[in-house]
């Protein structure tokens, strides 16, 4: 009979014996691979809405928009020989008030024809053309409730944006286009766009964006008509989305955060990979007899590997099933209820591809941790029948085992970053993963040669010397536990420093460092009075002002920007530009100098220093911006030091002041007070300038917090999955010390030792171990949390300790939890069983 065929026959009865002593092994492997299966279910089916409903996202088929302008009359007439209809809005950030109470909102000013696809459903029910003619001769606007609420507005009340009144007729219940919006600060009010030409709202200089969304014939290609839009205006500053990705800024997201949770459930099965490992371990050693009885009737080594490869291949065959079915079917189940709770439509169904990338994680970590059992295994002789010869080997596998097992996690690496997207993000994750994981094993050993020569100064003490030198004796009673445990409180405790910090950062850095206010839409003429108020108010510490235009880097040193700088943020969008004479008070040049005061050549540029490094770019180098449709190009003559982290005043490009000054333009101005001065500011402001808005700095910066701190909890459920796991760890490694804990307890009761002293021991045993993981866990999580704050959000960084503290706590908790579940058996059996079985 042929070595495989005959291994899957003594595989097959070995099967038949059920799943004893492989329960953990399934639970582990099925908890990891339903995690990763949900989060890319989830993301698919995001991104599945996002894409079926890209047309009613974006509010049509295409659109085109553009910065601080309305299209010109070539461009309409471009847009109107290609489709059946085009709708034009205009959005902008502006300041609804009622009396003296005033709110940030986000405009949206339409026409007749909004919105091309989709419905605006309001409360109560009305058409919106209706809601925004009016009544009393006042034009009418709806709003967000949040927004009304914060009022204090009725349906029928009037409140103003700019020098316009207007009546609040209903709340909007549905915008069917709002995530083609993307991040916005205030709530959203929507107005007629006709209603807003007294408003000084849209007067030249002031910021606001146009869209224009088509309605295009159904024989239209996106891809052909895409590019012509970008050959023909692209360099004029427009920027093209289409039903094809209608909100590219959530895509984005979606794909970066579900590529991050499953990096994070990754190292959940990392740590069930150590159950799995341990599970096989025990179940082999239950098996030294058969093994040894099967090399004396003349199996070879081959066969006897094979036997169990395949047995335990067909269990693991089964836990990823058992975990594509959880994590598979659970979010399509449960698909009504996490739609509800997401600004943006999902279509959830079953992911085929979200499927085979969790079963390619669970067949490959499952192979990773049971080959070394396994190989190990192949090794016991027929001696094995007359001494115990497999408990004691640690040797390493033979060489082909090893090469078998790096190839294995080289692929598990490269598959992690080829789904993920990001090679970077995909190494660094599993270079830290290895490195927690490294620290652990280490830290398991330096806890068993403590433990071990610790058993001599605690003499006197029975219980804490028997829990010692059981911690020092067994060379699997503490790796287990310090790895399984050990990596879940890791993840949870740099989670929690970060957001400890960023909380931190947050409330006590931003009265020092930030400003209270930005204020924007500043015309030029309004400037003198607008700074007197400021200036000569003492509760005023600082303002800053610039002039602000708006642009788009077209082109670097003639060819095109994207080609130069890839994805860089500078290149992405329109950013903020500047200009001065001579050179700000406070600004550091680091390379170059600054022109004359009265410099009227040709345009020159001071850019910001990290990002021009970043950029690749030097002295000499040339941009091309698109500010306001028309192409300048300038050369970098001086590098600057920008702090974008203190909220404060800065911008990536700055340009003489004859380049820009004849453009329309407004101002921007940052405003420090005290906390107690800001109200009256801001009615004053709003009473004798109702066109400038005001952006309060806390508020802007709690709602990018808030957005921080879902992704946060977001990723808080994957380590909680992952701790979830090593629990089950422990379970199964109590569970598999159990005989040893009947004999150990037997022994001790033979001497004389109460019930009660021999489950301290065992209590002790528990705490020990795990607040040795726990202190292990907070170590290398605060460094991990301590490289983040400080390399990645930049902000100081302290050891938020109660968090820190329940993390130990946490560790204390649960080894001990699980070492009593797998103590009242020992406890209760009797000594004389126990000790005849070992004759």
């Amino acid at each position: 009979m042929k070595p495989l065929s005959l291994a899957w026959r003594f595989a097959r009865r070995e099967l038949r014996g059920g799943l004893r002593g492989f329960r953990i092994f399934l639970a582990c492997l099925s908890l990891g691979v339903a995690v990763i299966a949900a989060i890319g279910t989830v993301r698919a089916s995001i991104e599945n809405g996002l894409s079926s409903q890209g047309a009613v996202i974006l509010g049509g088929d295409a659109e085109m928009e553009f910065t601080y302008r309305f299209a010109d009359d070539d461009t309409r007439a471009w847009m109107a020989g290609r489709a059946t209809a085009v709708s034009e809005i205009a959005e902008f950030r502006s300041m609804a008030v009622v009396g003296e109470d005033r709110a940030l909102t986000q405009v949206k000013a339409v026409d007749d024809l909004y919105p091309l696809i989709g419905t605006v459903e309001l409360e109560p029910s009305m058409p919106l053309e209706q809601a925004l003619a009016g009544a009393g001769g006042v034009p009418g606007a709806v709003m967000q409730l949040a927004l009304s609420a914060r009022l204090g507005l009725q349906h029928g009340d009037i409140f103003q944006l700019g020098t316009q009144d207007f009546r609040l007729m209903a709340d909007i219940v549905l915008e069917p286009d709002a995530a083609a919006s993307g991040f916005t600060i205030g709530p959203r009010t929507l107005v007629a766009t006709q209603a807003l030409q007294s408003s000084g709202l849209l007067s030249p200089g002031t910021l606001f964006e146009t869209k224009y969304r088509m309605d295009l014939p159904e024989s239209t290609e996106l891809e052909v008509i895409s590019q012509q839009a970008q050959d023909q205006f692209g360099d004029m500053g427009m920027r093209w989305s289409d039903a094809r990705n209608g909100a590219p800024g959530i895509t984005r997201f979606v794909e970066r955060l579900g590529s991050f949770l499953i990096l994070v459930g990754l190292s959940g099965l990392a740590v069930g990979g150590v159950g799995v490992s341990a599970a096989v371990r025990a179940y082999l050693a239950t098996k030294t007899s058969t093994i040894a009885i099967l090399r004396t009737l003349g199996a070879d080594r081959s066969t006897i590997f094979l036997t169990y490869f395949l047995q335990i291949g067909a269990l693991a065959l089964l836990g990823i099933a058992i975990g594509l079915g959880i994590g598979g079917l659970g979010p399509v189940l449960l698909g009504p209820l996490i739609a509800a709770q997401l600004p943006f439509p999902a279509d959830f169904s079953l992911s085929l591809p979200a499927l085979a990338e969790a079963a390619i994680y669970g067949g490959l970590t499952a192979f990773i941790f049971t080959l070394w059992p396994l190989a190990r295994a192949e090794r016991i002789r027929a001696a094995a029948l007359f001494r115990d010869a497999f408990a004691g080997r640690n040797s390493l596998p033979a060489p082909r085992y090893l090469l078998a097992t790096a190839l294995a996690l080289a692929l598990l690496v490269g598959s992690a970053a080829w789904f993920s997207g990001s090679a970077e993000l995909t190494l660094w994750s599993a270079a830290g993963l290895a490195g927690a994981l490294a620290v652990l094993l280490l830290a398991a050993v330096v806890l068993g040669a403590v433990a071990r020569r610790s058993t001599r100064l605690v003499r006197g003490r029975p219980a804490l010397r028997w829990a010692l030198s059981a911690i020092g004796t067994a060379r699997d009673g503490a790796t287990p536990v310090v790895l399984s445990l050990g990596l879940g409180l890791t993840v949870l405790a740099a989670i929690g420093q970060i957001d400890g910090n960023m909380r931190r950062a947050i409330g006590d850095n931003l009265p020092d460092r930030a400003p209270s206010y930005f204020f924007v839409d500043i015309q030029r003429d309004q400037m003198p009075a607008f700074s007197e108020r400021i200036t000569e108010d003492p509760a005023v510490s600082k303002m800053e002002s610039a002039p602000m235009l708006r642009g788009v880097v077209t082109k670097i040193n003639g060819l095109p920007a994207k080609e130069v700088a890839g994805d860089h943020w500078v290149v992405r969008g329109d950013r903020g530009i500047s200009y001065a004479g001579k050179q700000p008070e406070g600004t550091d040049v680091v390379a170059g100098q600054w022109w004359a005061e009265d410099y009227s050549g040709p345009p020159q540029i001071s850019f910001a220093a990290e990002e021009a490094e970043e950029l690749g770019l030097e002295l000499g180098d040339t941009m091309t911006l698109n500010i306001l449709g028309r192409e300048m190009t300038a050369t970098i003559t001086s590098l600057r030091a920008v702090d974008f982290s203190s909220a404060g005043m800065g911008f990536v490009l700055v340009l003489n002041e004859a380049a820009l000054a004849a453009a329309p333009h407004s101002f921007i101005a940052t405003v420090y007070s005290d906390e107690q001065a800001e109200a009256q500011i801001l009615r004053d402001l709003g009473r004798d300038m109702p066109n400038v808005t005001a952006i309060r700095v806390r508020d802007a910066i709690e709602r990018v917090s808030e957005v921080l701190r879902q992704i946060a909890s977001a990723t808080a459920y994957g380590a909680a999955a992952t701790l979830l796991t090593g629990f089950l760890v422990l379970l199964g490694t109590a569970a598999a010390g159990e005989p040893a804990r009947r004999y150990e307890a037997a022994l001790l009761k033979t001497l004389g030792a109460s019930r009660g002293r021999i489950l301290g021991s065992f209590a002790l045993r528990s705490v020990i171990l795990g607040a040795g993981a726990g202190l292990v866990a907070l170590g290398a999580g605060t460094a991990g949390a301590w490289a983040v704050n400080t390399y990645v959000f930049e902000i100081s960084y302290q050891v938020i300790w109660p968090n820190a503290l329940a993390i130990i706590a946490g560790g204390v908790l649960a080894t001990l939890l699980a070492g009593l579940v797998f103590a009242w058996q020992p406890l209760a059996s009797r000594p004389a069983g126990q000790l005849r079985s070992r004759e």
